[in-house]
């Protein structure tokens, strides 16, 4: 069964319990944790959460629990609408 959080601090907090500790954040054409860098064929997207504010655009957002073929497991937030990149 597949959980949903209410919030995106909730997910990333429930997340965090399970693991996935790493912040990740993107660059052109890959994920990023420095030092470490991943392209998409180094990691799988385990879990994903979508967010849509209510009444606020900019409270968007979608949460990626990611695990990289080496190990690290983390979290990647993203804002979703005309603005977000190709990449997310």
């Amino acid at each position: 069964m597949k959980t949903h959080y209410e919030t995106v601090s909730k997910a990333i907090e429930a997340l965090k319990k399970q693991g996935y500790t790493t912040d990740f954040n993107l660059e052109k054409n890959c994920i990023v944790c420095h030092p470490e860098k991943f392209h998409p064929e180094d990691f799988e997207i385990v879990d994903v959460y979508r967010y849509e504010g209510d009444s606020d655009p900019a409270d968007e957002a979608t949460v990626y629990a990611i695990e990289s073929k080496t190990g690290w497991k983390g979290i990647l937030v993203t804002g979703y609408d005309i603005s977000t990149d190709d990449m997310s």
